[in-house]
């Protein structure tokens, strides 16, 4: 890579002079994501961000307006989005094959290492497990039913408060209903380990992904039978398709801008909401 396309922290609102960079991917902790956005619109180049997109609902959206007032895409490290074997229950599910969608269950979890890390600092990650590994069955809940629930409620359960300090949650059981009746039921955690499982239940069908979000290989089956799409390097993938949204304005079959990550971010905010109060939240996404 040449030296003059190589910026700290401190100098990559530079940016803005040099044509060969079209965009900036932030893979900082959660806490840092807004503001860096924010620089990044500014200097007038595309956002690319991992998830979850901000700290909050509120973060998310104004990091949507900056880039929008910049003229500049917001784009999402959403990569089960392309996964192959994902788009293809997807396809079923469209297709009708599976009849009307009942019941999703999505689990999500390992046991979390180095009790040091940021992950594990409510400044820099804002909160614990729903932030990190919870928003792949928030968002696989989503595009697995394909809809946007109405309600949520959640439980938390701390086993271990002196690795799991205030506001950093070790274990969240969350539920979801749908519009169309249809409900979930999910859980996140840093303290269980073989936990990366999808199941999509309808009147006439069903699948089951397990692994569902991990690196791979992604493996799955329906009342027909096994997947067999090809397996794929997910950010290879991820980042051709990202190429093809900024550079040839390629439409994704699940989107991946912004706007798809503050849906999330107000479902997280109502489950925490929810875990706190003890009470059924409604929820308006759009």
């Amino acid at each position: 890579m040449p030296a003059k396309n190589c910026y700290n922290y401190q100098t990559f609102d530079e940016v803005k002079n040099n044509p060969d960079i079209d965009a900036i991917y932030i893979t900082t902790p959660n806490a840092l994501h807004h503001d860096q956005a924010l620089r990044i619109a500014k200097a007038g180049k595309h956002v690319i961000c991992e998830k979850p997109m901000a700290l909050n609902a509120k973060q998310g959206q104004e990091m949507v307006d900056a880039c929008n007032k910049a003229g500049v895409k917001l784009l999402v490290g959403y990569r089960m989005h392309f996964e192959p074997k994902t788009l293809e229950v997807i396809r079923m599910r469209k297709a009708g094959d599976f009849g009307k969608i009942r019941f999703f269950q999505g689990l999500c979890g390992f046991n979390i290492g180095d009790p040091k890390q940021w992950r594990l600092n409510k400044e820099l990650a804002g909160g614990g497990s729903l932030m990190d590994i919870g928003i792949y069955a928030i968002n696989g809940a989503r595009y697995m039913v394909g809809e946007d629930p109405i309600w949520v409620t959640a439980q938390e359960t701390k086993t271990d408060p002196i690795r799991f300090k205030e506001g950093v949650d070790e274990t969240i059981q969350f539920q979801f209903g749908f519009p169309s009746g249809a409900v979930a039921s999910c859980l996140s955690t840093y303290t269980m380990n073989n936990l990366d499982k999808f199941f999509l239940d309808g009147d006439r069908g069903w699948a089951e992904m397990l692994p569902s979000t991990g690196y791979g290989p992604i493996k799955g089956r329906t009342h027909k039978g096994e997947l067999t799409q090809p397996v794929t390097t997910h950010q290879t993938v991820q980042m051709d398709e990202f190429s093809e949204i900024i550079l040839n304005g390629k439409q994704p079959i699940v989107p991946v801008d912004g706007n798809e990550a503050v849906r999330d971010l107000k479902i997280i905010d109502a489950i925490y909401l929810a875990v706190k109060t003890g009470k059924k939240v409604e929820l308006k996404l759009v």
